[in-house]
């Protein structure tokens, strides 16, 4: 568990999976999913397939809830790239929108690198989101990330063409951040 004032990320528990679905899935068209890779369909589950999986869930490495002042917001997580060369990828989700432009999934995310590279042998971290998220390209800013990649028009969504965007953080410059202790 890392903790930020407010804001805390900590391992799915058993008591978030009521709250996680109903963010995640009680809509048919949740307003965060406009932003979170909006080309690819949001798949609806039902409330007892969801439950019935919690064990892909509760208390795994990959992926943690975000709360603020103990209410669960989203979810912070990580998935292999290519795991054998060490290319872990990182994403976040702030479901709730009551909590978008508040500064709380930058500061989610920092803890999250920090987790990522104290508790991994890594020396990058990094995301992938889509020119249309012009929040997540600045959150990337502000965490002192840098654009590796910009796929130019490969991104087709409601009649237009968007950019794939690359960002990612090295080990060492976490370091002068000081995100993580050498």
């Amino acid at each position: 568990m890392y903790q930020d004032n407010e804001v805390t990320i900590r391992p799915v528990e058993p008591g978030d999976m009521d709250i996680l679905w109903t963010l995640l899935y009680e809509e048919q068209e949740p307003e965060w999913k406009k932003w979170d890779a909006p080309y690819f369909p949001h798949v609806h589950v039902p409330y007892e397939s969801f439950i019935a999986d919690r064990e892909k869930w509760i208390g795994k490495d990959e992926r943690w809830v975000i709360t603020v002042r103990d209410q669960v917001i989203g979810t912070v997580s990580y998935y292999w790239e290519h795991e054998p060369s060490r290319w872990l990828e990182m994403g976040i989700g702030i479901y709730d929108p009551a909590f978008w432009s508040g500064g709380y999934g930058t500061r989610a995310l920092r803890m999250w690198i920090s987790h990522l590279f104290a508790t991994m042998p890594l020396v990058r971290v990094g995301y992938t989101t889509w020119s249309g998220n012009e929040r997540m390209m600045k959150v990337g800013e502000k965490l002192g990330m840098t654009m590796e990649g910009r796929m130019r028009k490969c991104r087709y969504y409601d009649g237009a063409y968007y950019d794939s965007i690359r960002m990612g953080l090295l080990r060492e410059e976490a370091i002068s951040l000081g995100y993580i202790d050498n």
